[in-house]
C-alpha cells in the first residue's frame, strides 16, 4: 500500500474514531470506548506510522536516541493500563480535558511505539528490528491480558457505564475486541518484524564471510 493511502486511511479511521456523529453508530457504552480506543491504537496509529517511516518525515531518522522500541512499548503499557483504571477512565468520561488527554495519549503513545519499531535509517533499522519483535510481543500480550481480565471480570467495574443496557455484559464485550483487535495487530507487527530479521539474515551472513 502507497504511504499516501496509508496516511489518508490512518486520519479517516482518526476522524471517525473523534466524530461526535459516532455515538450515532457506536453509542456510549464500554464496548463504543473500547471500539474507538482500538480504532486509535491499533488501526490509526500504526497506518500513520507506516506512512510515516523510511520518508523525510521519519522523526526516527533525525532523533534515534528519542525512538527505543521498548521504553516506547512500556510507555504505552502505562498509557493503556492506567486509562483503563476504574477513576481514571470515568474521568475520562464525564470531563472533556481529560478525554483529550486520554484520546492524545493513545494516538502519540501508539506512534511512538509503531515508529520506535519500523523506523530509523539505513542499517539501524535491522540492528533494531530485534528489540522492536520483543516491544510488539509485550504490547500484543498486555493488551490481550488487559482483554481478557476485562471478559471475565465478575462485576461492572466502570460507573460511567453503569447506567443503560447490562453493564457486565457491555464491559466483557469491550474485553473480547481490544483482545482480538489490540492482540492480533500487534502481535502481526510482532511476527512483520521478525519476517524481516530472517529475510536479511542471510545477507549479514554473506557479509559476514567476506574476507
Amino acid at each position: 500500500m502507497s504511504r499516501p493511502l496509508l496516511l489518508g486511511g490512518g486520519l479517516l479511521v482518526l476522524a471517525f474514531a473523534w466524530a461526535p456523529a459516532a455515538d450515532a453508530l457506536l453509542g456510549h457504552g464500554f464496548p463504543a470506548h473500547m471500539a474507538r480506543h482500538m480504532a486509535v491504537v491499533a488501526i490509526a496509529a500504526p497506518l500513520l506510522a507506516l506512512g510515516l517511516v523510511a520518508t523525510r518525515f521519519d522523526p526516527s531518522q533525525r532523533l534515534a536516541w528519542l525512538f527505543p522500541a521498548i521504553p516506547a512499548s512500556l510507555l504505552e503499557l502505562f498509557v493503556v493500563w492506567g486509562w483503563h483504571a476504574p477513576g481514571a477512565h470515568d474521568l475520562a468520561r464525564t470531563n472533556a480535558l481529560a478525554f483529550a488527554a486520554e484520546q492524545a495519549s493513545f494516538l502519540i503513545s501508539g506512534l511512538w511505539l509503531w515508529v520506535a519499531c519500523f523506523g530509523h535509517a539505513g542499517d539501524q533499522r535491522q540492528q533494531r528490528s530485534g528489540a522492536g519483535v520483543l516491544a510488539m510481543l509485550l504490547t500484543s500480550i498486555h493488551m490481550t491480558l488487559l482483554g481478557v481480565l476485562l471478559s471475565v471480570a465478575t462485576r461492572p467495574l466502570y460507573a460511567a457505564h453503569h447506567h443503560g443496557g447490562d453493564a457486565l455484559q457491555g464491559q466483557h464485550v469491550g474485553g473480547i475486541i481490544m483482545l482480538l483487535v489490540g492482540g492480533a495487530v500487534y502481535l502481526a507487527g510482532g511476527v512483520t518484524l521478525a519476517a524481516r530479521l530472517l529475510r536479511a539474515a542471510p545477507e549479514r551472513a554473506e557479509r559476514g564471510a567476506t574476507p
